[in-house]
């Protein structure tokens, strides 16, 4: 029975998707990400395996397994570079159904996001002024032009908490020497390659050779002042690598039998080799194109197990005593909370672990007790997450003293003792117990 409602689950979310359009399937899903791609099936087919990933039509990868909500993000920079602004983080719903079964744009925001007050150092940013210019360095050159620059510094005043001055500290231009400068000796562009020694080249000999030459008139040197010959030779030889046995091209053998499928649920592939040895290149020839190794999609039919889930604990039920009436004694008792396995499927685990847990307790409820009030609690998240009217909270609560009641209970072992109930307590009047303070510069909401 199981097993025909979780496959009347998947055929109904996926047919919201399309009833028989083929999608990119994965066998990998990590937090949002596709990968190792198996290729295009229907949804239907491809979330045979929970674990696996598709491309949905948004173009985002979507997880085949049940619903459930991603890790959050880490908390992103602040809105601000200096003093008060927020900073938010979020996460998403990844699977098939909802994670929640609030629909209004506004409580949806509350699950998949989050703000924070945060505070930068107060200093801000503040560009600093350049000073006067220095003077002119030396030119660079000992005859005829060349360069000189002068410098500034971001002095008057400098900047700020990591500023800068606008705009550059080095200034250049021209400047002549009066002084005729040598003209050196340039090379001529090199002639073309004369022919090969030889047409091809043969095991028991040199391999033939080509020369080329060029001539030292790109200008020629000056005889006044005198100018200095063009460095290095004016011809050059090569030995006729091009020259070699005559080529033989690759080409493929036939495809071997493809292997088995590569899994034994869901979807998985089937690989097929070859060899270029049909005939095999040699002598400079070119290798086979392409690969020798082919894929094809191949589908088991067969649904992989799916691993069962724990459900969030219950809360925690009466605390009671088989002793009787324990409520305002200081009597220990037990309280009881429990969770589900769910999804368990086509042969996946169970959890593990335990489905009840207990703890020691004392049953306060409606009791009277002296209290004190509690120090400050720390601020509350922004609320709403986004937009305007956000706020924070923080508040004092009225303690009961429960100092004649021990810290622990229990035999043989003595474990923390919990308070179930709320008790009637006597606090001091105070004037405030809640404090409410505007969040600034939250971000406007998603449309």
């Amino acid at each position: 029975m199981i097993q025909v409602l979780w496959t009347l689950l998947v055929l109904l979310i996926t047919f919201r998707e399309s009833v028989s359009r083929e999608v990119k399937c994965y066998s990998r899903f990590d937090n949002g990400d596709c990968g190792d791609l198996l290729g295009e099936v229907t949804i239907e087919d491809c979330c045979l395996n929970p674990h696996y990933g598709y491309i949905g039509a948004d173009g985002k990868c979507k997880f085949c397994g049940p619903a459930s909500w991603s890790e959050w993000t880490t908390w992103g920079h602040c809105s601000v570079p200096c003093k008060e602004g927020v900073s938010q983080r979020r996460r998403e719903c990844q699977g098939q159904g909802k994670c929640t079964k609030k629909n209004s744009l506004k409580e949806l925001q509350k699950l998949t996001l989050e703000t924070k007050v945060c505070i930068e150092p107060d200093c801000c940013p503040e560009q600093g002024q350049w000073s006067k210019w220095g003077e002119w360095q030396p030119c660079s050159a000992t005859c005829e032009k060349g360069m000189r620059k002068r410098v500034r510094t971001c002095t008057e005043p400098p900047p700020r908490c990591g500023s800068s001055c606008e705009g550059p500290n080095e200034e250049e231009e021209h400047c002549m020497v009066d002084r005729v400068c040598p003209t050196h000796g340039g090379w001529s562009n090199w002639e073309n390659w004369q022919p090969c020694s030889g047409t091809c080249a043969r095991e028991d000999l040199p391999r033939p050779t080509q020369r080329r030459n060029r001539s030292c008139s790109n200008p020629p040197p000056s005889s006044v002042p005198p100018g200095d010959e063009c460095p290095g030779l004016g011809s050059e030889t090569r030995t006729c690598d091009e020259l070699p046995s005559c080529p033989v091209n690759g080409a493929w053998g036939p495809w071997a039998p493809p292997s088995s499928c590569s899994v034994t649920c869901g979807v998985g592939v089937n690989e097929m080799l070859r060899q270029c040895n049909n005939p095999a290149p040699k002598h400079g020839g070119l290798p086979c194109t392409g690969s020798n190794k082919d894929t094809k999609i191949c589908n088991t039919k067969n649904h992989c197990p799916v691993d069962g889930q724990w459900s969030q604990w219950g809360t925690w039920e009466e605390c009671k005593s088989n002793r009787g009436k324990i409520n305002c004694r200081k009597i220990g008792g037990q309280q009881r909370r429990q969770r589900w396995c769910e999804h368990t499927d086509f042969g996946g685990l169970t959890c593990e672990g335990k489905i009840s847990d207990y703890r020691p307790c004392f049953d306060i409820k409606y009791c009277y007790f002296d209290g004190k009030w509690s120090e400050w609690s720390e601020w509350s998240h922004c609320e709403p997450p986004c937009g305007e009217g956000a706020y924070r909270t923080r508040e004092r609560k009225c303690i009961p003293n429960l100092s004649e009641y021990p810290e622990a209970i229990g035999y043989p072992i003595k474990a923390k003792a919990y308070f179930e109930g709320t008790p009637d307590v006597n606090c001091t009047l105070l004037k405030d117990t809640k404090e409410t303070r505007a969040c600034i510069k939250v971000p406007l909401c998603d449309t």
